[in-house]
């Protein structure tokens, strides 16, 4: 731990002097076998703060068990096996009018870590900034994909009943919110009709400023305690909102149905027969016996295990052979029923929270600040990117974009 301690002060910016002591005590007091239900001190709570800051999140993407409380998702049963065919990518990819050489995706774009399989093996992987096979990364969003895919396995069990249920069907306490009268499908497709979106920088004192303040940096209340707070802007399945909470509420759906956690499910249903090689670990919204797995965000799990779900959805439901998820349920969650573009992207549709590409049958996972897992079925790839993104460049994500076409259409020879 101290080694990452030093790390972390190494890269914090020198504007940022308060930081960088607080990163010192912070991360320390982080690492305790100790675990109370008091508040986390003043100097975690400050780290939780910036731990997505430019600068910094190189490094924090990739400790968050150190600044967060989480919960765990075993693995366990036979690792699936990856077959290699290592080879150097000598490809160039086409963005902002210019030709880059492949070696350019990496300080350019900021990336941590990639790895790219093409017919079932994997031929390219590489881990920076003090990473590796074992180091856990935080998916942010691609979390949304993850949930998704319990979603589909929840119906296949028989715990959910049908997609056109409402919600409140399974969360009673829900009635008499926004989201009384929004069904399963709704939530799925961004559609709800709560008068709200993701803002990832709400306005200092503001509402939402106070309600990330409260359930993220201080674990003082549930996550989900905004579901309570929005109000309806229009009607269920009409317009795209991306919200988090539309996520985190399906989270609740799952595991009122099916009747116990779900990270405890995750691990079951599918971490285990997934033949994941590690253990896994959602971010809580609160301490060990108090909180709950933020499951629009929050999961972290090796490289190799996000290559191994993106395999997963390449086999249509299944991993080293074994059914997994059924095939209808990765088609339905990952091709758009309308014409693309169904969110405000231009270049992009939505689907069951999969983001799928303009003139591609490809799709992505895709997490804030750059956690990729790309998958195209008509030419057997699969990438995983995972970086370190300032919250302000959105051309970062338009130039992975390009890359992922770019590694789509090269062959390795």
């Amino acid at each position: 731990m101290n080694g990452m301690i030093v790390r972390l002060l190494c890269v914090v910016r020198p504007a940022t002097p308060v930081i960088t002591a607080l990163l010192l005590s912070g991360v320390a007091q982080a690492a305790s076998d100790t675990h109370d239900r008091l508040p986390p001190s003043p100097a975690i709570q400050e780290l939780r703060r910036h731990f997505n800051d430019a600068g910094i999140n190189a490094l924090t993407f990739h400790s968050i068990d150190s600044i967060f409380e989480t919960v765990p998702v075993k693995a366990g049963g036979t690792v699936w096996p990856l077959a290699r065919a290592e080879t150097h990518p000598d490809f160039t990819y086409d963005f902002g009018g210019k030709s880059h050489a492949f070696e350019e995706i990496f300080d350019r774009n900021y990336t941590n870590a990639l790895l790219i399989i093409k017919n079932d093996r994997i031929v390219f992987e590489r881990y920076r900034n003090y990473t590796k096979p074992s180091t856990h990364f935080l998916s942010m969003s691609m979390s949304k994909s993850l949930t998704s895919i319990l979603v589909g396995a929840a119906l296949e069990d028989g715990y959910i009943k049908s997609l056109d249920d409402q919600i409140v069907a399974y969360v009673p306490a829900l009635r008499g919110t926004a989201y009384d009268g929004v069904t399963i499908r709704d939530a799925l497709l961004m559609k709800s009709g709560v008068d709200q979106e993701d803002n990832y920088q709400p306005e200092p004192g503001s509402e939402m400023a106070k309600l990330r303040e409260d359930s993220m940096i201080l674990n003082t209340v549930p996550s989900l305690k905004q579901a309570f707070l929005v109000k309806r802007a229009d009607e269920p399945g009409k317009t795209f909102r991306y919200l988090t909470l539309n996520t985190a509420v399906l989270g609740q759906v799952i595991e009122k149905a099916v009747g116990k956690p779900i990270a405890q499910y995750m691990s079951e249903r599918i971490w285990k027969p997934l033949g994941a090689e590690a253990d896994a670990f959602w971010m809580a919204d609160g301490p060990p016996g108090v909180g709950t797995a933020m499951n629009g965000m929050g999961y972290n799990a090796t490289m190799r295990d996000y290559a191994r779900v993106g395999l997963m959805m390449l086999h249509e439901g299944k991993a080293n052979g074994r059914r997994i998820i059924p095939a209808a349920w990765v088609k339905e969650s990952t091709v758009p029923v309308g014409p693309e573009p169904a969110s405000p992207k231009e270049d992009q549709g939505y689907q069951y929270q999969w983001w799928t590409l303009v003139n591609s049958n490809a799709y992505m996972a895709i997490g804030l600040q750059g956690q990729f897992i790309y998958i195209d079925p008509d030419t057997a790839t699969v990438v995983v990117k995972l970086s370190y993104f300032p919250l302000s460049n959105s051309d970062a994500y338009k130039e992975s974009e390009a890359f992922f076409r770019a590694v789509s259409a090269w062959k390795p020879k």
